[in-house]
């Protein structure tokens, strides 16, 4: 098979879809590999580490496009990149397509597979090509939370840890999933005053165990959300609905009037269309804005911000499935690996994934494994 790479256009994301060291995978295995001119130099790898690794460089991504079987990349496809999509061609990447209308009926119309990240499913439930970005978006969003805290960024002006004498601020962590609990990790470590907030009670058992009385945990209600989030300083909220639904709107604007000035929310599940009901994605250049005195910091690809930890942490969780696509064609790769299988959104023009097709009112039509 032959494979391709190509640098991200997203504004401000500087990850990479392949590694060299991903190259060498791919090439051992007999497959040939493309990656666009100066695609990795933001993560650090330049030309001559994947011309090393086995790869030959193309001037331009339409040449890496029109070249291969399968495009590996780290974000969806914008709208300027929808004319690349095609019959034939399989594209690998995050996709988040419950969240991005037009590209699903892009990826139908020009029938092009479409295999996410986010939605290959362990039996056990887990995401494990979601989880490496997870972890990072959850320890960025703690710190970035912080520092907006700070009056230049338009916070209340508090210390996240206070100092003797003084209040520490209060952080309210709405999921214990992957995201919350590497949040956790960081606030906690920094001495917050922290709740969190989940509805799965084995979770919140297992972290009161943990920290102890360091934190508090509450059983995720509405009531419980509202208050929590009223005496919070910062709310880093890292919801996920399984099979790539939407996220649900759980902080009400309604809130806002009793809130803290100066609080600062963190939406990491901004991918999924955000977690209150005035969510919109923004970038790293202009990561915030604000609604009734509210902070809201959306970026939706946080991880871009340390591409060369995360390209590195996504390669070693991607490489497998894509190295069984290459190695089996995806018909034949689907039918040996069910999680792989959960992973194709599109599929011979059809929308193949029950949570994107509830999002937009679509036929359903699941794939089968035999």
């Amino acid at each position: 098979m032959i494979i391709g790479t190509v640098k991200e256009v997203k504004k401000k994301e500087y990850r990479v879809g392949l590694t060299p060291s991903s190259v060498s995978e791919y090439v051992g295995h007999g497959h040939t590999v493309y990656v666009e001119s100066d695609a990795g130099i933001n993560s650090g790898f330049d030309n001559a580490d994947y011309v090393k690794a086995g790869a030959k460089i193309l001037k331009t991504a339409k040449e890496v496009w029109d070249s291969v079987d399968m495009i590996v990349k780290v974000k969806e496809p914008l709208a300027e990149e929808f004319g690349h999509l095609r019959d034939n061609l399989i594209l690998y990447t995050y996709l988040h397509l419950a969240a991005c209308e037009d590209l699903t009926k892009a990826l139908m119309k020009a029938k092009t597979d479409s295999v996410a990240y986010e939605t290959i499913t362990l039996p056990d439930g887990s995401l494990p090509c979601l989880k490496p970005m997870s972890e990072v978006a959850g320890r960025i969003g703690a710190i970035e939370g912080a520092k907006h805290l700070e009056k230049p960024f338009g916070g209340s002006g508090i210390l996240i840890s206070g100092v003797p004498g003084t209040e520490r601020a209060n952080v309210c962590i709405i999921g214990a999933g992957v995201v919350g609990v590497n949040a956790l990790k960081m606030i906690a470590g920094m001495e917050a005053n922290v709740t969190v907030l989940d509805i799965n009670l084995d979770k919140l058992t297992y972290l009161d165990e943990l920290y102890g009385n360091r934190i508090t945990t509450l059983y995720s209600s509405e009531a419980n959300i509202e208050k929590a989030v009223k005496q919070a300083d910062l709310i880093i909220s890292g919801v996920l609905l399984p099979g790539g639904a939407k996220a649900p709107k759980l902080i009400k604007r309604a809130y806002y009037k009793d809130m803290r000035p100066g609080s600062v929310i963190v939406d990491i599940a901004i991918d999924q269309g955000g977690s209150t009901e005035v969510s919109k994605m923004t970038y790293h250049d202009d990561p915030t804005y604000v609604v009734d005195g509210i902070v809201h910091y959306c970026v939706a690809n946080m991880p871009g911000a340390v591409p060369r930890t995360s390209t590195v942490a996504l390669n070693n969780a991607t490489l497998k499935y894509g190295l069984m696509i290459a190695d089996y064609g995806l018909d034949a790769a689907i039918k040996i690996s069910e999680p792989l299988r959960m992973g194709v959104n599109t599929y011979h023009g059809q929308c193949t994934c029950e949570g994107v097709c509830q999002a937009f009112d679509m036929p359903y039509k699941p794939l089968r494994q035999d």
